[in-house]
């Protein structure tokens, strides 16, 4: 099909209509003038970002200090690889959810044209992340790159992961590789968005190993970095992305409107959230005077709030009508001040923050985040609390999303079961012990403890919530999006719920070995040792778990549909066949003789701790808690089991008082003429 053909099929679908011819070339203009002002301003902030380095630090530190050509190359690579990983985020999100698709599923004509925007963005940023760690390694050691070519491709691979933020660009930028080949065959609208919503995550792995993410609180800055580099990525690559869109004469309005903004607005209160209370872990008790990092930290602080409000009166004119305000004078500014924060913000990674010029962190600061001086008791659960900033604010979140979806189900007149409620909020409040009270305060340190949380994150918590039936709610209060219109949050559900997927993870086989087969993977290889060392690892850790479980309970005593359903006595077949599972698991715990994640805990080195003894409870933890939750899930299914066959029951009645009983005279006909036919 032809590009004009493509067009008049969107048009005939009710699409977005091209612009006007006058400002669609003065959009263009202040496209062109917006970018080459950025590129000019990214010299010059590249030449500043060299010659504030903190090279006497370095010095006394006895650190190598690069030649200014390696830190220069260093910091254009890394700007290229967040600059055009923005705009593969963002292409490919506007691609997906803002450009209305064909009849079809597949993307439009502007949704195409932003498609291979990203799939380039992706290979350029691909490339860049991964020049970006080569570069990081020469910076970091003092080998120049003509030494790391020496030894190979590969060789320098090895610093990388000692060093672990030259790694981390590294990673990114094979999963943005990934991305860009993916998306290179792509062209469902899901797919797209789906690709979208994977680059804006790419940038999370390196800034999860951020230098500055260590010692006292790096598990706040850790997560307050991940959360900036996510969210700003997603809305700065968004409001780039709708700038081109709205140039080849895209339209943006109506629900969709409505929906960018709210996005956007989201995206720039977590990214403001995030840098604030990074800076404000990162400077704590330093001194703040002569830093170079507190001269670009206040240069960026200053610009912020000039750039949020601007962006969002460029945002304002994007998702209007062409004939509407145009984004030709604001343009060039945002793209200035987006130049030099993303700029000022990379070439902070090689800066060193107050605290650590002045700090003298404690063994358990260096490892956990913070200290710990009393053992561990049923009062400290209550009373030493250390909040989560990914899993205790999202269980607040889920919860508050619940209650109002429930409060707008209640002013159409719809009653939503109070069980149901219950269970959700229940659930949420099971997440947010785990992570944030003395449970989540203590389980990095003690592997009793560790346990516990586990055991509640991975049986306890996907109970509950596959209970609390989000996702029929969730299709209760949303609206369709309506035929020939850009899909809404109601078609995202379905789309993700009824993917390849979903099926693929929710099947009771690969739900089952993912839920058991984990504990074995995990625990009784390298990989926990491993895992103990970092706030990311944790983190991760504990999604797993979330995960596992509600893949795991979805189908089998979920309310929502799933993509796989086995009936009553399947269902209790599974349960049966992964308990003793459990069993030998807390059992091998708790009869090995060598302590598991031996090296780290030895170093945390809690004075009243026998770490055998401690890891024998964990063990029977890990038994009793694991079979517990699976007795009541059994009672459960018997009880579902009983109350749809005493419906069906009653659904048979009535259908027989309605045909006078039909199928029942039907079979006793047909046993009568088996009977006289011998």
């Amino acid at each position: 099909m032809s590009a004009s053909t493509e067009q008049a099929t969107t048009d005939a679908a009710g699409g977005a209509q091209p612009a006007p011819a006058a400002p669609a070339r003065r959009d263009r203009r202040a496209l062109l003038t917006a970018l080459t002002v950025a590129l000019v301003l990214l010299c010059a902030g590249v030449a500043v970002a060299v010659s504030i380095g903190d090279d006497g630090f370095w010095r006394q530190s006895g650190l190598p200090v690069p030649e200014p050509g390696l830190k220069a190359a260093t910091v254009v690579a890394k700007v290229l690889a967040v600059a055009a990983t923005a705009l593969a985020a963002g292409s490919l999100l506007v691609g997906g959810l803002v450009a209305a698709p064909q009849g079809s599923g597949t993307v439009d004509v502007h949704g195409y044209r932003a498609l291979r925007r990203g799939t380039l963005a992706a290979t350029v940023a691909g490339v860049s992340a991964i020049a970006a760690g080569w570069l990081s390694v020469a910076d970091m050691t003092g080998n120049s790159p003509g030494v790391l070519a020496s030894v190979g491709p590969f060789g320098w691979l090895g610093a990388a992961a000692t060093i672990e933020e030259p790694l981390g660009w590294a990673l990114a930028g094979a999963l943005l590789l990934l991305v860009a080949l993916a998306s290179a065959f792509s062209l469902s609208w899901k797919a797209v968005a789906a690709l979208g919503l994977v680059a804006a995550c790419a940038m999370a792995v390196p800034a999860a190993v951020h230098p500055a993410a260590t010692g006292a609180g790096h598990d706040w800055s850790g997560d307050a970095n991940v959360l900036r580099a996510v969210a700003g990525t997603a809305w700065l690559g968004l409001v780039a992305a709708l700038v081109a869109f709205r140039v080849h004469g895209g339209v943006v309005e109506g629900r969709t409107a409505g929906r960018i903004r709210g996005l956007l607005a989201v995206g720039g209160v977590v990214y403001l959230a995030g840098e604030i209370l990074f800076q404000l872990v990162v400077t704590d008790a330093g001194p703040l005077g002569g830093s170079a990092y507190v001269r670009v930290a206040v240069v960026v602080a200053v610009l912020l709030p000039a750039l949020v409000p601007l962006t969002a009166l460029l945002v304002r004119g994007l998702v209007t009508a062409p004939g509407g305000p145009a984004p030709g004078r604001l343009l060039p500014v945002v793209a200035v001040l987006g130049a030099v924060v993303a700029t000022l913000g990379v070439a902070s990674i090689r800066l060193v923050p107050p605290r650590f010029v002045v700090a003298e962190d404690s063994a358990l600061q260096t490892l956990i985040g913070w200290d710990i001086d009393r053992p561990f008791s049923a009062l400290a659960v209550l009373t030493d609390w250390r909040w989560n900033l990914l899993f205790g604010t999202g269980a607040l979140v889920l919860a508050g999303l619940y209650l109002m979806a429930v409060r707008r189900l209640a002013s159409r007149g719809v009653v939503w079961p109070v069980g149901r409620t219950v269970a959700w909020l229940l659930g949420c409040a099971t997440l947010l012990l785990a992570t944030s009270s003395g449970l989540g305060f203590y389980s990095p340190s003690m592997f009793s403890v560790h346990m516990i949380s586990h055991m509640t994150l991975n049986m306890l918590a996907p109970i509950l919530l596959s209970l609390g039936g989000a996702v029929t709610l969730a299709l209760r209060v949303l609206r369709p999006a309506g035929r020939g219109n850009p899909p809404g949050p109601r078609e995202w559900l379905l789309a993700a719920v009824h993917s390849r997927v979903a099926r693929v993870m929710t099947h009771p086989a690969f739900a089952a070995v993912l839920f058991v087969g984990s504990f074995y993977v995990l625990y009784f290889t390298p990989l926990f040792d491993g895992a103990l060392r970092f706030h990311w690892t944790h983190q991760l850790m504990n999604l797993h778990f979330v995960l596992a479980g509600y893949l795991f309970f979805w189908p089998l005593i979920g309310v929502d549909a799933a993509p796989h359903r086995l009936p009553h006595l399947g269902r209790l077949a599974v349960m049966l066949a992964t308990m003793p599972f459990h069993a030998f698991f807390g059992v091998a715990v708790m009869s090995s003789s060598t302590v598991l994640g031996e090296n780290f805990y030895r170093q945390v080195g809690l004075p009243w701790l026998d770490l055998l003894d401690d890891q024998r409870t964990g063990g029977g933890i890990a038994w009793a808690t694991g079979e517990i939750p699976m007795l009541l899930v059994m009672v459960t299914l018997v009880v579902q089991w009983s109350r749809d066959d005493s419906r069906e029951a009653a659904r048979k009645d009535r259908q027989a008082e309605r045909d006078d009983d039909a199928e029942l005279k039907a079979y006793n006909a047909m046993l009568e003429q088996m009977r006289r036919g011998g």
